[in-house]
Parts: structure tokens; sequence; C-alpha cells
């Protein structure tokens, strides 16, 4: 199974960004993810939807990351069309 690397950008803060002094990050392994869950992850990199502008303004995108025999996949999607096992798996940190 693979690891999910997952990082929450943007919102009013510019969480991320490089003035930021707060970063959202966290990984999940999919194997705890539900079927569902893993289905709704594939379709996200299936789709490639790179940079997706967040629905609202000021709203959070997520940047989801695996790695993959033929390489590293990384998709950038609002945050809306996150599975919430990805998104609760995300925590602050002061840098």
């Amino acid at each position: 199974m693979a690891i999910l690397y997952i990082e929450k950008l943007g919102g009013l803060a510019n969480i991320g960004g490089t003035q930021s002094h707060i970063r959202s990050r966290g990984q999940l392994r999919t194997e705890v993810l539900t079927e569902k869950e893993l289905q709704s992850v594939e379709s996200l990199f299936a789709s490639k939807s790179e940079s997706e502008t967040p629905a609202v303004a000021d709203g959070f995108r997520f940047r989801i990351s695996r790695t993959t025999a033929a390489g590293t996949e990384t998709v950038e999607v609002p945050e809306s069309r996150v599975p919430a096992a990805l998104a609760s798996s995300v925590k602050d940190e002061l840098v």
C-alpha cells in the first residue's frame, strides 16, 4: 500500500505560503481508508485536476502526493473535494 502526503494551503492566513509561520501537513497510509474513501482518492489522481481554484475566496486547497512505480504524483484540489479522512490527518505547526 501507498502513503499519501497531504498539505493544506491557502486560507486567510495563506497557510503554507512563503511568508506564513503556519504549516499544515500530514500523512496517511492508504490501507486505513474505506473503499469509498480510496475510490475518492483515486478519482482525484485520475482527473489530474492540478491547481483547481478553491470554491470560495480565501478558501483552502490541499496538495496530495503519492509515490507509485511510475514516480511521484501530485494533485492540488479545493477543500470541498478532499475526503474527511485525509483532511483530518493534517496537523498545524508553527515554523
